[in-house]
């Protein structure tokens, strides 16, 4: 089945850059956030991969950075001064917090592939002059990568880059149309991980494999034991950024054990929606001004939501069309923006009679514990809570 390939692609991720890079003989540059604006980087035909935590114990960063910085600023900085992605051929970043500003200022200058770019993308997205600044700021990245690629773009080439990656959005939404379902065909993991793997391989190869994937869940019987399990309560999770497989399974298969079962069915982080959910304006006269558009009026993450709060109605909006029963509020430790953040999320998620758990991760998360405190809340929901019936 397709989605094997996207289980393949996501724990092989070093493998297959590395084999693109040779196949191809095109440039790799590892970015750090979502405000990295793709649409440009597929201009140039360079392959732009995110770099997320790989969930392992580490003791590289101390000395680099402070220990009371997030765990996924720590663990992104510690696979680079490890040499774990030395085939890069540049790391670049998109502002958006300072911990990870820092890794990213650290790995510049202990382990920089000899490209780097500093995209100073504003704060204040929702200031008129955030999409002047951003534009001219682009055109600085483009001078740039024309220095790593020995290449000039065109208007027709960043069209290209902003259709590829409108597809990639466009397809990531239809996968989650099938978790609206009464017995959604595909579980939280399996999304996440189809999600996640295409931060690490080529769109235009990613695509038909989630194209695939599309008609076989169209076709997969729910009643025949094709998959047989029990939706259980339908959650969101909600908060810092978490590609965390082995804690979505932990959720996802208490219901083997006897406990109230669940399945995660929307996601509101930077590694789902608030990633993909908004698109590029396709066919404008000036493509570089719609993609600084996109990056400022996107679902905007935690930093950059102000003075008006415009997150809170997208997650009550995500919680009522996805059903769900109760929310999963989760913070990476030592994530001040997200700190700040939490006490609002939760009150409009309770406020719209979403009940909510809150917890909090390292770079390893504690599936034990966790699951104990994922099932009482599981069990708070079903004797307690019942909105959508």
């Amino acid at each position: 089945m397709a989605l094997s390939q996207f289980q393949e692609w996501y724990a092989g991720r070093h493998e297959y850059q590395k084999n693109w890079k040779k196949r191809t003989n095109q440039k790799i540059v590892g970015y750090f956030c979502t405000y990295t604006p793709e649409e440009i980087y597929y201009a140039f035909e360079v392959l732009p991969v995110r770099i997320l935590g790989s969930h392992e114990l580490e003791d590289l960063t101390e000395s680099h950075i402070s220990p009371m910085f997030c765990p996924l600023c720590r663990d992104i900085l510690a696979q680079g001064l490890s040499g774990k992605y030395d085939y890069l051929d540049g790391i670049t970043f998109g502002q958006s917090c300072l911990h990870l500003q820092q890794a990213f200022t650290s790995w510049e200058i202990h382990q920089n592939p000899g490209w780097s770019h500093y995209l100073p993308m504003p704060n204040h997205v929702q200031s008129p002059r955030a999409i002047p600044f951003l534009k001219q700021e682009y055109g600085l990245l483009i001078k740039k990568l024309e220095l790593l690629t020995g290449r000039t773009i065109t208007d027709a080439d960043l069209e290209r880059g902003i259709c590829i990656m409108n597809e990639v959005r466009q397809t990531m939404k239809q996968i989650y149309a099938f978790r609206k379902q009464e017995n959604p065909p595909i579980t939280g993991a399996q999304s996440m991980v189809m999600i996640c793997s295409a931060f690490f391989t080529d769109a235009r190869e990613w695509l038909p494999a989630a194209k695939q994937a599309i008609a076989e869940l169209e076709a997969r019987p729910l009643e025949t034991g094709v998959f047989e399990r029990d939706t259980g309560k339908r959650l969101l999770l909600v908060g810092s950024e978490n590609d965390d497989m082995a804690f979505i399974e932990m959720v996802e298969n208490l219901g083997e054990t006897g406990a109230v079962g669940a399945t995660i069915v929307v996601e509101e982080h930077c590694a789902t929606t608030r990633y993909f959910w908004d698109e590029t304006q396709e066919g404008t006269r000036d493509p570089l001004t719609a993609i600084a558009e996109r990056y400022c009026a996107r679902t905007p993450c935690p930093s950059k939501d102000w003075p008006k709060r415009r997150r809170m109605d997208k997650i009550v909006e995500f919680a009522r069309e996805f059903k769900c029963d109760g929310a999963l509020v989760i913070r990476q430790k030592f994530c001040d923006p997200h700190e700040a953040d939490m006490p609002f999320v939760k009150k409009a998620l309770e406020e719209a009679g979403i009940p909510t758990c809150f917890l909090e991760f390292d770079v390893v998360t504690p599936v034990g514990a966790f699951s104990i405190r994922v099932e009482e809340f599981l069990e708070t929901l079903e004797t307690e809570y019942d909105f959508f019936d």
